[in-house]
C-alpha cells in the first residue's frame, strides 16, 4: 500500500494580504493591518502583513499594541471579499484534486489527499505543492505556506512548525523525521491541540516536550486526561488513523445553532434584554430556514469585566419541538429575567438552540394552544424569509431594531461579526 502523502495549504496572513492585492502592494513588503477604525482603539487586528510581522507586531494585536513610530496602512474588514478569495483558491484546488480529497479546515487553510494524483501528474508531492501555490499566486495573488506529511497531523505540523522559516514556505515530515526534528522541540503548545491548559497540565507532571510524552507509562496518561490520552499519544509518536474520507463521513449525533456577540459598551439590563429578543428573532428565522426546530434554548450573558464576576446562564425548556419566535422568544425574556443581575452592565450575550431536529411541521397540541396563531406566526416567518432573501436582511425589520441599543440591523450587514463590505 503507497504511503499517503498530504498537503496542508495557509494563507499566509490572508486577510491582510487579500487587502494589499487589492490596491496593487506587495503583501510581503507592504506594513498593513485588518481592523475596523470605527472601533475602539482596543479592537483587535483581525490580520496583520508580514512585514508588520517581522518588525515585532504580534498578529491578532490590538490597535493600541501596535508601536506609534510605525507607519502603516489600516484596512477595514470586508469579509465578503475574503470570502469570495477563499472561493477562488478553492477552485484552483479542484484544477489538480477531487473535491472528495479536500477538506477546508478554515477560511484560509485546507488539506489535500494527493497520494492518487502523483502518478497522474509524475511529480512529486512537493512538485505538486510548489505548482498549487504558484497557481494560487498568478490567480488570486495571495502568498501561501504548506506542510506535507504521510497523515494530516503531519502535514499541520509541518506547516504549523517547519514551512514557515522555509525559503520556499514548504516543509515535509513523516514520522521518522518528525520524531529526529520535532520530539525536543520547545514550547510544546506549537504543537496543535496542545493547548496552554494542556501544557499546564502536562508541567505539573514533569512534562515540556513531545518525547517526554511518546516515554510516559501510558496508564498514568489515561489517569491524567481520560480518553484524550490516546490522541497525546498517538501524536507523540507522530500517528493519526484519521484519513479525509472519514471526515467527510462524520455525521454528528447531535447539533446545535447558536448566535453571540461581543458589545461594544456595557448595556444596562433593559437593553440586553432588547439584544437577546433581537438575536433569538433571528435564530428562529434561520430554523425556519434550514426546516430546523428545537425543544430548549440557552442563554449565556457575560458581565462587564469591570465587576469581576462571572456570568449568568440558563436554559429555557419548551413544551414541544418547534420554531415559532412567538413562543421561544418570550422564553428567552423570563429566562433573561430570572437569571440576569439587573445591577452588573452587561458585555457579552449568547444564544443556543440545542439538539436541533428537523421541522416536521407537525404541531402537538393540547387543550390551551391556538394552532392557527402558530400557523399564523409560521406564515409570517416564511414571508419574512422570501423578503430579506429578495431584497437584503433589512428589508423588514421589527420595531425593536429601531431601539437605540439594538444591533441587528448593523449585524445584518456584517459576515462573521465584521463588515461584509468595508
Amino acid at each position: 500500500m503507497a504511503v499517503r502523502q498530504y498537503l496542508c495549504i495557509d494563507q499566509k496572513s490572508f486577510y491582510a494580504t487579500v487587502e494589499c492585492v487589492a490596491r496593487g502592494l506587495d503583501p510581503m513588503t507592504t506594513d498593513l493591518v485588518v481592523a475596523d477604525p470605527e472601533r475602539s482603539e482596543n479592537t483587535i487586528c483581525l490580520a496583520v502583513s508580514p512585514s508588520l510581522k517581522a518588525k515585532g507586531v504580534s498578529n491578532r494585536c490590538r490597535i493600541k499594541e501596535i508601536p506609534k513610530y510605525l507607519k502603516y496602512i489600516v484596512a477595514t474588514p470586508r469579509m465578503q471579499l475574503y470570502i469570495d478569495c477563499a472561493a477562488e483558491i478553492y477552485g484552483v484546488f479542484l484544477k489538480y484534486v477531487a473535491p472528495e480529497d479536500i477538506h477546508v479546515y478554515s477560511i484560509d487553510e485546507s488539506f489535500l489527499d494527493v497520494t492518487p494524483y502523483l502518478t497522474l501528474y509524475r511529480k512529486t508531492a512537493r512538485e505538486l505543492a510548489k505548482t498549487i501555490i504558484e497557481d494560487i499566486r498568478n490567480t488570486v495573488g495571495t502568498v501561501s505556506t504548506c506542510g506535507i506529511g504521510t497523515n494530516l497531523y503531519l502535514a499541520k505540523i509541518a506547516l504549523d512548525i517547519h514551512a514557515k522559516h522555509a525559503q520556499d514556505f514548504i516543509a515535509e515530515l513523516d514520522e521518522e523525521s518528525y520524531r529526529a526534528t520535532l520530539w525536543d522541540h520547545r514550547p510544546i503548545t506549537d504543537f496543535w491541540r496542545i493547548s496552554t491548559g494542556t501544557e499546564a497540565r502536562l508541567r505539573n507532571h514533569g512534562i515540556s516536550t513531545m518525547r517526554e510524552i511518546a516515554m510516559m507509562q501510558e496508564d498514568y496518561l489515561y489517569d491524567w486526561f481520560g480518553i484524550d490520552a490516546e490522541l497525546l499519544i498517538d501524536h507523540a509518536w507522530g500517528r493519526e488513523s484519521t484519513t479525509i474520507a472519514d471526515i467527510k463521513a462524520y455525521r454528528s449525533k447531535s447539533k446545535s445553532l447558536s448566535s453571540g456577540q461581543v458589545l461594544m459598551r456595557d448595556y444596562r439590563f433593559d437593553e440586553g434584554l432588547v439584544i437577546a429578543k433581537e438575536m433569538m428573532y433571528q435564530l428562529c428565522l434561520d430554523m425556519v430556514s434550514k426546516k430546523l426546530a428545537t425543544e430548549s434554548v440557552s442563554l449565556y450573558v457575560g458581565y462587564s469585566h469591570t465587576q469581576g464576576v462571572g456570568g449568568a446562564k440558563g436554559t429555557a425548556k419548551l413544551a414541544s419541538e418547534t420554531n415559532a419566535d412567538s413562543l421561544i422568544v418570550p422564553a428567552i425574556a423570563t429566562l433573561y429575567k430570572r437569571i440576569v443581575n439587573p445591577s452588573y452592565p452587561i458585555r457579552r450575550i449568547c444564544l443556543c438552540c440545542n439538539n436541533v431536529v428537523e421541522d416536521r411541521g407537525v404541531y402537538q397540541l393540547n387543550m390551551f394552544d391556538d394552532i392557527t396563531a402558530q400557523l399564523r406566526t409560521r406564515a409570517i416567518q416564511e414571508t419574512m424569509l422570501g423578503i430579506k432573501a429578495k431584497y437584503g436582511k433589512n428589508a423588514i425589520l421589527k420595531g425593536m431594531n429601531y431601539d437605540p441599543a439594538a444591533t441587528g440591523r448593523e449585524r445584518n450587514l456584517q459576515i462573521g461579526g465584521h463588515k461584509s463590505n468595508g
